[in-house]
């Protein structure tokens, strides 16, 4: 006899749909203030006491280099203490960086600025939470909702950046983004669902016993 098929199979049901848009949405409020520095960067920071190419080399890639050192351990925190304690400490820390990147006036306050930005790496804790709200058969939809919100941020930033830095210069944007930060944290607190519980998942948390293999 035919089983009944799941009402559900062919889709995302609403739980996860919003699961996908939320985390979208986080991910793009980040990456969107963070992206709006990189195209006016360079020029503000000709202005900047003590610097050189080099060092504004290292202000962008200092975020770059703390998010890769702690990305990892961060997932794993989350596999310990919960993905949404995790991903709003991470956004906390992003706001203190940015506020710190603003009120900065040497090259060096903006590049310790920049690497506490950088230390609020919450992208592995996001995509762990993305795959506790989704069936396996949805999880690449909810993924791929989240790399096109990234996308996005980084085309609109694009153009935004420019445009805000005439209006309220570099320094606004690090506040904006700092602003912007907190608002994820109202997405994470008020939109996003709680997972009925957080497991280990192959294809978005890290291994440690295979760690050495990567490397």
């Amino acid at each position: 006899m035919k089983q009944p098929s799941d009402p559900n199979a062919g889709g995302m049901t609403p739980l996860e749909s919003r699961a996908a848009l939320s985390l979208a949405g986080i991910f793009s409020l980040r990456m969107l203030g963070l992206f709006m520095i990189l195209p006016v960067f360079a020029l503000y920071a000709e202005h900047l006491e003590g610097v050189t190419p080099l060092l504004i080399g290292l202000a962008i890639g200092a975020y770059g280099l703390t998010q890769a050192l702690l990305q990892i351990p961060f997932g794993m925190l989350s596999d310990r203490i919960g993905r949404k304690p995790v991903i709003i400490g991470g956004l906390l820390i992003f706001a203190l960086g940015s506020v710190i990147a603003a009120g900065a006036e040497t090259i060096w306050g903006v590049i310790f600025g920049r690497a506490v930005q950088g230390s609020g790496a919450i992208a592995a804790a996001v995509m762990a939470l993305a795959a506790d709200l989704t069936r396996e058969q949805n999880r690449l939809r909810a993924m791929a909702v989240i790399g096109m919100s990234i996308g996005m941020a980084f085309a609109l930033s694009l153009v935004l950046g420019p445009l805000l830095n005439a209006w309220i210069g570099v320094p606004g944007i690090f506040w904006l983004t700092a602003l912007l930060a907190c608002a994820g944290i109202l997405i994470v607190v008020k939109v996003v669902p709680d997972p009925a519980r957080s497991t280990f998942h192959r294809d978005t948390a890290p291994v440690p016993a295979l760690f050495a293999s990567v490397l």
